[in-house]
């Protein structure tokens, strides 16, 4: 059938003097978008419409696989591309005849001026969209800037800086060829042992909802016009981050009300922002496979919300609509399905334009279908100026990478999302003639980057020994014991122990790797989910080794998940929680731990006792905790919001604008903080609202509001919130979303504990 398709194509082209002049509508820029799209549609085979449907890993990373991978392993991962009745050979073809619309996994601008050649000797010269996983930086590509992951980046709970790292990235992006970034992942992780939580912005639907905005205007920035500016993705479509036994891809079970209240919110406002682009999730809903879930992406996504955009499958999972999911006997239904439901772009490969070509031809779905679906991608060419310029200067690319001001913008990201959580007897910050011992599996390594991100110049990256190394003004003395995480030797932690006891003070690094070049020794990210949720290997034992030799110990944790070890937080003199804080991180740590920077940081995700205590949350329901566990105790290690200083933050009484307002009113919540230390200091002021009698129960308190403030030794600032009817309202008995009367409690203070909080009583009148 592809074969009478090409042949047609190759007969009408050579009948129509049209299609020959040497500019066509399509590729004037002072037309106006729907004119050229209009334009362009017109001339388009239903081969090329599909074509612009369909993409394709890159050839030179389907040339790896090809050389280091079988069949079997490909399939049984998701980091490879690999096409078994295709050769990389055979791709340029592809491109050349219309039949590839979009590339992914392109990591140098050479191949992607490469593909872009391809694509302008096709018929109509439509140029290619290449997207790639810039999650935190442009880190599949080499010499980029790795900003802290997301859940670091919410440890920050700066907006304008997680904007700007965007902004940033975009530009680093755009300069290597790709102008389509998969992020921001928002998803709500409430699950500790999902390996994707580090990917996330935390536990909460509102902090991950704000968080997400920053990242689509960091990225977009407005309607995406221009040289620097690329395509958001809102992902992934929906409730993975809350798996059943906390592996990705797992299913997914909630109630509608959750799905609305929880899970929904961070999405819609990410289309109300304009994100361009959505992807589906791997996971199924309610018995349905997200990737053929209709009534998320037709009537939900399109009908009520109104997305105007288009959405891209994740990997391979039309496919597996057959292979794992079972909904679907072949292929042809498994792409039936998708197209139906809602999706407009196949990530990856072959085995999607024929048989969707087949099903227009039997009618199943319409021509209208097909160009509906083609309409947002041709748009976003359109804006992002590729039909103009889709070659990028190859001496510029590396020239825009790892600038100074990007630097900058990851150092200070890193200095606000590191967390310390524990600082007995004001051990820290150290001075710098103290004699330091560092020893540990993350502290001389490029653990700190993060998933989605391959291997760094060394240059590039500042591990925590060499942070600590550049401050201290006498020797550190550092024992490695190897950077594998899952297994350090006896004699290593022996060993360690014993140097330990010649230190003022001691520094252990431990936690968890990411990296995908670390395949065996991946202990995070994509895929790799845990059972457990404490210090994987000998790490613990490392730990209790250093502790035992009498000198103080201060724990640094490099991860993606919270990791729960309650021995550390009874026995270790401090405890930071670092995260993976990217380029810059081991900087940002030793200022840290020596002073230079005050920490600031506030978890962003509840850290549990142990996976048993999962699911562990802040805004968890009235009845949730009236029972307590007979063989532990029943209490967080560190609660949401959590986050300590080297100063003293002092909070006034809450003061409210009214004690009464109406359904549709608002009151302004006010209260003074005040630094009584002696140095100046950062702190993030929360707002939480508790509906204290409900028709339906509600969480015991939920975030709705928060500012950064920054104060001198001494310094009071008043901090205002506008308490909206929105803020209050939620879905009733009869799912109508709206604010019910009666009294509310609105808290407002330095974390989500109830003995951080200043309260005051709302009454909302009917």
């Amino acid at each position: 059938m592809i074969k009478k398709l090409s042949i047609l194509v190759v007969c009408v082209l050579m009948g129509s003097p049209v299609w020959a002049d040497s500019k066509r509508p399509y590729q004037d820029p002072a037309l106006s978008d729907e004119e050229r799209i209009d334009d362009l549609i017109a001339r388009m085979t239903l081969v090329e419409k599909i074509g612009q449907m369909s993409q394709y890993v890159g050839i030179e990373h389907i040339q790896k696989s090809e050389k280091n991978m079988s069949i079997e392993e490909m399939q049984a991962g998701d980091a490879q591309g690999l096409y078994p009745n295709l050769h990389s050979s055979k791709i340029p073809a592809l491109i050349e005849r219309g039949e590839v619309g979009s590339f992914l996994h392109v990591k140098n601008p050479a191949e992607a001026n490469l593909l872009q050649g391809y694509a302008s000797k096709s018929r109509l010269a439509i140029p290619l969209i290449i997207g790639i996983d810039a999650i935190h930086g442009n880190g599949l590509v080499k010499g980029s800037t790795i900003y802290p992951t997301p859940l670091t980046m919410a440890s920050s709970w700066n907006l304008d800086l997680v904007r700007e790292a965007n902004v940033q990235t975009a530009r680093e992006m755009r300069a290597n060829g790709a102008q389509w970034s998969f992020t921001p992942n928002v998803d709500i992780a409430r699950d500790a042992r999902w390996g994707r939580v580090g990917e996330t912005f935390g536990e909460d639907t509102y902090l991950v909802s704000e968080m997400g905005v920053a990242v689509i205007e960091g990225l977009q920035q407005g309607d995406f016009r221009g040289p620097e500016k690329g395509l958001a993705t809102a992902k992934h479509f929906v409730a993975g981050g809350d798996p059943i036994n906390g592996l990705n891809l797992s299913p997914m079970d909630i109630s509608m009300r959750s799905l609305r209240q929880d899970f929904f919110p961070p999405f819609k406002r990410a289309v109300d922002v304009g994100v361009f682009s959505f992807m589906a999730a791997h996971n199924e809903i309610n018995g349905v496979p997200a990737h053929a879930n209709r009534f998320l992406f037709h009537d939900v996504l399109r009908e009520e919300w109104g997305f105007k955009g288009f959405v891209v499958s994740d990997w391979m999972d039309i496919e597996r609509l057959k292979t794992m999911h079972r909904v679907a006997e072949t292929q042809t239904e498994a792409v039936f399905q998708s197209v139906d439901a809602g999706l407009d772009m196949h990530m990856h490969g072959p085995d999607f334009l024929e048989p969707l070509a087949d099903l227009v031809e039997k009618g199943r779905i319409s021509e209208a279908r097909i160009d509906a679906a083609v309409r947002p991608i041709l748009l976003a060419k359109f804006r992002l100026g590729l039909f103009e310029s889709s070659q990028v200067d190859l001496g510029e690319a590396r020239a825009a990478m790892f600038t100074t001001e990007h630097q900058q913008t990851a150092l200070q990201m890193a200095q606000q999302g590191i967390v310390l959580l524990k600082n007995e007897g004001q051990i820290l910050p150290l001075k710098k003639d103290q004699k330091v011992f560092v020893t540990g599996p993350n502290a001389d390594s490029q653990a700190i980057l993060g998933d989605w991100v391959f291997a760094q110049p060394d240059e590039n990256v500042t591990t925590v020994v060499e942070g600590l190394k550049a401050l201290s003004s006498v020797p550190v003395d550092f024992y490695d014991v190897g950077s594998q995480v899952k297994s350090t030797s006896a004699s290593a932690i022996e060993a360690a122990g014993q140097r330990a006891k010649e230190a003022d003070v001691a520094i252990v690094v431990v936690g968890e790797n990411a990296l995908r070049q670390n395949h065996k020794g991946k202990t995070g990210g994509e895929n790799v989910g845990r059972s457990s949720i404490n210090l994987i290997g000998q790490q613990l034992d490392l730990v209790k080794a250093v502790q035992g030799s009498g000198t103080p110990t201060i724990v640094v944790l490099v991860n993606n998940r919270p990791l729960s070890e309650p021995w550390i937080v009874e026995n270790a003199s401090a405890l930071i929680e670092a995260w993976e804080p990217g380029s810059l991180g081991g900087q940002a740590v030793a200022e840290i731990i020596y002073g230079e920077v005050n920490p600031s940081g506030k978890l962003p995700i509840t850290i549990p006792y142990s996976a048993g205590h999962i699911q562990s949350i802040y805004n968890h329901k009235p009845s949730a905790l009236v029972r307590t566990y007979v063989d532990a105790p029943s209490q967080n290690l560190y609660e949401f919001g959590d986050g300590l200083s080297y100063t003293e933050f002092e909070y006034s009484d809450l003061e409210l604008s009214k004690d009464e307002m109406g359904p549709d009113g608002s009151v302004k919540a006010s209260l003074t903080v005040t630094n009584a230390g002696a140095r100046a200091g950062d702190e993030v002021v929360q707002l939480y609202i508790r509906d204290n009698f409900s028709r339906v129960t509600r969480p015991v308190k939920e975030l709705k509001g928060f500012k950064r403030v920054s104060l001198a030794a001494g310094e009071s600032q008043t901090v205002d919130f506008q308490v909206t009817a929105e803020m209050l309202a939620y879905y009733d008995l009869k799912m109508k979303w709206g604010v019910e009367p009666g009294d509310f409690t609105i808290m407002v203070g330095a974390s989500s504990r109830n003995r951080d909080l200043k309260t005051g009583l709302l009454k909302v009148t009917p």
